[in-house]
């Protein structure tokens, strides 16, 4: 029956008969919104009208119904992928690979939401009639205008949706990569966390065309939105959230710093006094109920949250003597969240996460996070004084934006970047009860961790290991060495990254045999990626992978300058009426 159940799992893309009901559904979908488009268009229908007035409460909320309706589509949209999101990479986790996309139950609400923030997108490209749009609309047609930020989020919905049909090519090419970083998985986390720019671009189009509304609610709105960029942005450190990391240690802090700097100074800047706190009280907010609805509602693996409430405050203190110098406000909120921030997360590392940071983390982990801390700021600071038309000249904001996205690209590639050592083996010797002691071939000194991860079970088992001598170690509980579990000791020192396989099952769909784990054997250490992504071909051309990769690459960056030029085009139309919120 287990070789049965595996063979029902397809290591190289979905069954053709799943591919093509899922492309049906989206199909309709598609033409259900089409249909509702042009109904509205053409004043055949009326129900787009009653439901933007109902999002707009009949005028009171201050912004046209064209950016109401959408705003609120978005958020239900989002937060529904966010549940699927982390619900889907618990099963990855837990169960390994899908029997296929229709049978794994998380994938719906990802669909549902991910379709939903293309549809926001799309309603506020047709919502408008007979009207010109906010202070800076694209023109479709001759008397058909549309918001710029309507347009950056049917885009970043698109291409978040054209992640799914790219993700079951790209395994079909080079076989199931079980990773949130693979190159279509960060598509679909892509296209949905920065759909938030869009939105926030498209509020300020509300803004600008509106009436005067309630300010608690808007400074809720922009709070919230703020609070959303900074969920979004966090989706990336997943795989650290849930404790089996693929990449070195050194990516956490960065990743954490650079969300921090660009969604808290977004906040800070563009909602207010105290609005870096209310964008980290929103993620609380968020994050905490997906992780408890997907761990102990749901059932499945409970993940770590960042809490970004000690960057949050920094943010506020550093407000307080340079929110008048906006730039060097961002350049001092980046440099503290990647000390002091980095310290705080340091400390709640050890007390939340499977993996807790070390001592030999810090010299490269506070040079990534200073780094990462300053780029997100720049860029935070970049779309803030866009929102409010107080946009640099424009070489300088190109310099800066691009800068920014440079030192992001040298920071993810330093944290990919690991080398397997030649001279390194384990040996392991068993016990009956699935306890071991770990002779490694020679030490290592200070390393980030050397642990046993089982995973893809049923459960998730991480056990950082004892030390009892230079080169010993032992397991503090049972490792699972049967049915499905794949079983690895797992050794990060420094830019070394490498693992020994203890147990792995037999796996028919890709060939692979069973390695049993023995009462006492030595193996030597390998790339972990040869094992926890056991699926990869490996007879795929190197210049395959390569190309297929720079594609996904312009795409997202595509997407990252399209939304840059939407800053500038909405900084540019308000320039004559800036908004002051920030200088308070």
């Amino acid at each position: 029956m287990g070789v049965l159940a595996e063979e029902l799992k397809p290591a190289g893309g979905a069954a053709l008969d799943q591919v093509f009901i899922a492309s049906g559904a989206g199909l309709v979908l598609a033409v259900v919104l089409l249909a509702l488009g042009w109904g509205h268009r053409t004043g055949r229908m009326t129900a787009l009208t009653a439901a933007a007035s109902v999002a707009n409460r009949n005028g009171k909320l201050g912004i046209p119904g064209w950016a109401a309706l959408p705003s609120m589509v978005s958020l239900v949209s989002l937060l529904t992928a966010l549940l699927g999101m982390y619900w889907d990479i618990s099963l990855h986790i837990t169960r390994g690979r899908d029997e296929g996309p229709l049978a794994n139950i998380a994938h719906y609400p990802i669909l549902i939401g991910l379709f939903g923030i293309f549809a926001a997108g799309v309603l506020a490209l047709v919502l408008p009639l007979r009207e010109k749009p906010g202070p800076a609309p694209l023109r479709i047609t001759r008397d058909w205008y549309v918001p710029a930020g309507g347009a950056l989020v049917a885009g970043a919905g698109f291409y978040a949706l054209l992640g799914f049909p790219l993700d079951d090519v790209w395994h079909r090419i080079f076989g199931q990569d079980v990773t949130l970083w693979g190159p279509t998985h960060l598509m679909l986390i892509g296209g949905a966390g920065l759909s938030l720019v869009g939105m926030m671009i498209l509020e300020r189009e509300g803004r600008a065309a509106g009436t005067p509304g309630n300010a608690v609610i808007g400074y809720l709105r922009r709070g919230s939105m703020a609070g959303g960029l900074l969920v979004g942005l966090s989706v990336f450190q997943a795989e650290f959230d849930f404790g089996v990391p693929q990449f070195r240690l050194v990516n956490q802090p960065f990743l954490i710093a650079l969300a921090a700097g660009g969604a808290l100074v977004v906040a800070r800047l563009w909602v207010g006094r105290g609005g870096a706190l209310m964008a980290a009280a929103f993620y609380l907010l968020v994050r905490g109920g997906v992780t408890l609805l997907v761990g102990p509602v749901i059932g499945e693996l409970t993940a770590a949250v960042p809490m970004y409430l000690a960057e949050a405050l920094l943010v506020e203190v550093v407000a307080l003597f340079l929110i008048r110098r906006p730039y060097a406000f961002a350049v001092a909120s980046g440099l503290v969240i990647g000390t002091a921030g980095f310290a705080a997360e340091y400390l709640w590392t050890g007390v939340a996460y499977r993996l807790a940071w070390t001592p030999d983390l810090v010299p490269e982990g506070v040079a990534m996070a200073v780094a990462g801390g300053l780029s997100g700021a720049v860029l935070g600071v970049l779309l803030a004084e866009g929102l409010a038309g107080r946009p640099p000249r424009p070489a300088v904001s190109r310099s800066l934006f691009a800068g920014a996205l440079l030192v992001i690209a040298g920071c993810v590639a330093n944290g990919l970047i690991a080398t397997v050592p030649g001279d390194l083996s384990a040996k392991v010797e068993m016990s009956p009860d699935g306890n071991a002691v770990i002779t490694l071939s020679r030490p290592v000194d200070d390393p980030a961790w050397v642990q046993v991860t089982a995973w893809q079970g049923g459960d998730l088992h991480v056990d950082p290991l004892e030390r009892t001598g230079p080169t010993v170690y032992r397991t503090t509980s049972p490792m699972p060495v049967d049915g499905e579990w794949k079983t690895l000791v797992r050794v990060h020192d420094g830019r070394e990254l490498s693992a020994v396989p203890i147990y792995l099952p037999k796996d028919p769909a890709i060939g692979a045999e069973a390695l049993p784990a023995e009462p006492s054997f030595t193996r030597p250490a390998q790339s972990e990626k040869l094992i926890l992504q056991r699926e990869l071909k490996t007879d795929v051309p190197g210049w395959l992978w390569g190309t297929a990769s720079l594609v996904v690459l312009v795409c997202s960056l595509t997407l990252v300058v399209s939304l840059g030029w939407g800053t500038q085009r909405i900084a540019r139309a308000t320039r004559e009426r800036p908004d002051v919120r920030s200088r308070s």
